[in-house]
C-alpha cells in the first residue's frame, strides 16, 4: 500500500489544493499523513481571502521523515507557501525526499519551498505564474502548462499552476503512487 505525505502550515493553505488531493488519495486507498508546522488544524483559505474549512493535521513537520512515504505533496496558498519555504523542517523533508528519489508534487505557490531548498536547478516545472522569475533565477525552467512531470536529477517532480489544474495534478499524483 502506498503512503503520501502532505505538508502545510496551519494557516493560509489554498482550500482545494489540500482537500482535493487528500480526498482523491484517500478514495484510492492511499494512506495519507497531513503534517503541519505546529500540528494544529489547518485553516484553509480560498484565493488567499475567503475562510475555508479546517483540515485536520495528523502530526508536525518535525516528527515526519520523507523516507516513510512514497510521495511528498506541497499545496499552495500564498500565505502557506511563504511561511513553509522558510521552515527548516519543510526544507529537510523535501531535500531528503529528493535525495531518496521520492516524488515531490507542488501546486500553485508550493514550488517556492523547492526554490528555497535549491531543488529546481535543471528541472522543468510550472507554478502560479508570479513564481516564474523565482524559478528561472534559481536555475529551473518555467513552463505554462496545467501539469508538468519532470523525472530529471534523481526524483520525479510534479507541478501545476492553480486550482483549475487540480484534475491533471491529482491524476499525476495518483499515477506516481500507483
Amino acid at each position: 500500500m502506498s503512503d503520501a505525505l502532505i505538508i502545510s502550515t496551519s494557516y493560509g493553505t489554498e482550500t482545494d489544493e489540500i482537500r482535493v488531493p487528500l480526498e482523491a488519495l484517500q478514495e484510492a486507498g492511499v494512506t495519507t499523513t497531513v503534517a503541519s508546522v505546529d500540528g494544529r488544524r489547518i485553516q484553509t483559505l480560498g484565493a488567499d481571502r475567503t475562510t475555508g474549512p479546517l483540515v485536520d493535521s495528523d502530526t508536525t513537520l518535525g516528527a515526519v521523515a520523507a523516507r516513510d512515504h512514497d510521495i511528498v505533496i506541497i499545496p499552495g496558498g500564498t500565505l502557506n507557501a511563504d511561511e513553509l519555504r522558510i521552515d527548516p523542517d519543510a526544507q529537510r523533508i523535501v531535500r531528503d525526499a529528493a535525495a531518496d528519489g521520492i516524488p515531490i508534487a507542488a501546486i500553485c505557490h508550493g514550488p517556492w519551498l523547492l526554490v528555497t531548498a535549491d531543488l529546481v536547478v535543471g528541472k522543468t516545472l510550472t507554478s502560479y505564474p508570479t513564481l516564474a522569475a523565482d524559478i528561472t533565477n534559481a536555475g529551473g525552467s518555467w513552463v505554462d502548462e496545467e501539469v508538468c512531470v519532470d523525472p530529471t536529477n534523481g526524483f520525479v517532480l510534479i507541478t501545476s499552476r492553480t486550482p483549475e489544474d487540480l484534475p491533471a495534478f491529482t491524476g499525476a499524483v495518483l499515477d506516481a503512487v500507483a
